[in-house]
């Protein structure tokens, strides 16, 4: 049995890691050129933020089913330690190479975080104190991913690179050491069959298909398709897969999966990339290149409030067209605006993009989540979140080749070849054809984000609620004053 202080304990435990993976999805972002400086690489600038996306989203399945086989708290502490563990490597990296390779390490254990602490508060929660919390979990997300690029920026200025990751190690221990203390254990008694051929199949296709694009490569890209006809199979014999196919046959979801896809490739992409260009553009430090984000995540948190309180109104296709209409204006004016324009007209469109990001994710989820019944409604969620982390990490890989290209052998750039200058010390001809890549990247972004704004025309009104009640938390998490 729970105490009310223990669960309070156990809550905190779980918001300073949700904490921690949504500032490292922001934080690096800032130090990038810094760490292109330093390590050279920069034809695989993308890698660094790909690789984290593709082993944290591809691992969210797996997590949950192990939570389900091995109880929430044991897996949730393998979690953050592969998390803390991959933050201390990735600080000591040598080379670019390295530094990838350690981000992945980092970005299979965030992957556990976010998903099992939402479990976890809904096994500890009853359905009403559980909405509560939501908005609790949801203002720490805002607040990291707003104060993250500003971090990143000040601790690669004051200090070195290298110390937006070591951050995450008393951090994480912390976390790991609250949850262990407080939080018991339980395993379900239900039977589940992990999809391990699944699971690894998923990482296979994800992998090869960045690694196609990336590499602007047919073959890549053959090999890509064949592993993701491989998985489709896998998922359709086994009985109890990691992605249920049968959920695309709901429209709502259907429509919402296409449009988180082609929604996360703009967005990732952009806060990839937009901080190289700034600091191209206007020669500025890391951390003012970080505060051009911060309208973008700052208009999410607010739009998203604005949208709660008028979605029932004007209704989900609208709320969902009004959000990627604002995107897609926001993508297409935003390399040109970058060069030459001043910052405020800069903030005012990264604003743009986060309003339409409020609206648009908002409705979407709420639209999923209203049309499948109360067994498929973790899954349903789950696989609104994974198509639009996927899309992010096609979209980076997709701008990071796009960039490669147009760069040709000039990204190739020596560790410490730009010395004390940093990207300022790129010549006018290698500088002006980082710009036009990048310009030409961004226009990728504003394709995708139109496509989606398409798609959001086939969105369905909300037809039905959700079809079986909610339980609250179960018997051996019950808490007692």
């Amino acid at each position: 049995m729970l105490t009310a202080r223990r669960r309070w304990a156990v809550t905190a435990g779980l918001l300073l890691g949700i904490f921690l993976a949504a500032l490292e999805a922001t934080v690096v972002s800032t130090a990038m050129p810094t760490v292109v400086a330093h390590l050279g690489g920069l034809d695989r600038y993308s890698w660094v933020f790909s690789a984290y996306l593709l082993t944290s989203t591809a691992s969210v399945p797996l997590w949950g089913r192990l939570s389900d086989l091995y109880g929430r708290r044991s897996v949730y502490l393998a979690a953050i330690a592969l998390f803390v563990i991959g933050s201390m490597l990735a600080g000591v990296s040598q080379s670019m190479l390295q530094l990838v390779l350690f981000r992945a390490v980092q970005g299979l254990g965030a992957g556990g975080l976010i998903p099992l602490a939402l479990t976890i508060i809904g096994e500890i929660y009853t359905l009403a104190e559980r909405t509560r919390m939501q908005a609790v979990f949801s203002s720490v997300w805002g607040v990291s991913s707003i104060v993250g690029p500003l971090v990143g920026g000040f601790i690669t200025d004051a200090i070195s690179w290298r110390w937006i990751f070591y951050l995450n190690l008393p951090f994480g221990v912390i976390a790991a050491f609250v949850v262990h203390r407080t939080l018991p254990e339980h395993a379900s008694s239900r039977a589940v069959a992990v999809d391990w051929r699944g699971g690894l199949l998923l990482f296979l296709s994800t992998t090869l298909l960045l690694v196609a694009l990336t590499e602007a490569s047919p073959l890549w890209a053959l090999i890509a398709l064949a592993s993701i006809v491989a998985f489709g199979y896998v998922e359709r014999t086994v009985s109890d897969p990691i992605v249920p196919f049968s959920l695309f046959r709901n429209r709502t979801v259907r429509v919402a999966t296409v449009i988180g896809f082609l929604s996360g490739m703009p967005l990732f992409g952009a806060i990839a990339f937009i901080p190289l260009l700034v600091q191209v553009t206007t020669g500025g430090s890391a951390t003012s290149a970080g505060q051009i984000l911060t309208p973008i995540y700052l208009t999410w948190v607010l739009a998203s409030i604005v949208a709660a309180r008028l979605l029932l109104r004007i209704g989900v296709r609208a709320a969902a067209i009004a959000g990627m209409a604002a995107m897609f204006v926001s993508l297409t004016a935003l390399p040109w605006l970058a060069v030459g324009s001043s910052r405020a007209w800069l903030f005012a469109d990264m604003a743009l993009m986060g309003t339409g990001l409020g609206f648009a994710m908002l409705s979407l989820l709420l639209a999923v989540q209203h049309s499948v019944s109360r067994a498929e409604l973790g899954v349903a969620t789950s696989l609104n979140l994974f198509a639009r982390s996927i899309g992010g990490a096609v979209g980076v890989a997709t701008m990071g080749a796009i960039l490669a290209v147009g760069l040709g052998g000039s990204a190739r750039l020596a560790p410490g070849a730009l010395g004390a200058t940093g990207l300022a010390g790129l010549s006018p001809e290698l500088r002006m054809r980082l710009i036009v890549s990048l310009q030409r990247a961004f226009a990728s972004g504003a394709v995708a984000a139109g496509l989606a704004l398409v798609a959001s025309f086939w969105v369905p009104p909300f037809d039905g609620g959700v079809t079986s009640d909610a339980t609250g938390p179960i018997p051996e998490l019950e808490v007692r004053s």
